[in-house]
């Protein structure tokens, strides 16, 4: 699949979902995990997409090109 390393993740989080995060991590430690790889997709192609609009609305905007 994908080649991977280790990261370590410090967040502060409201003491009932801290509680959740740490049951999760001692119950499924592969789920927060994979909600984390989730995110970060979602945010990249959130970020790709948003680029994209951003790139064709200055084409739309820009002058058409004089012919020389």
């Amino acid at each position: 699949m994908w080649e991977t390393r280790s990261v370590q993740i410090n967040v502060r989080l409201p003491r009932d979902m801290a509680a959740q995060a740490e049951e999760a991590q001692r119950t499924d430690p592969e789920f927060l995990s994979r909600v984390i790889m989730y995110g970060l997709t979602r945010r990249s192609i959130y970020r790709h997409l948003k680029g994209q609009a951003s790139e064709e609305m200055v084409r739309e905007e820009a002058p058409p090109a004089v012919p020389s």
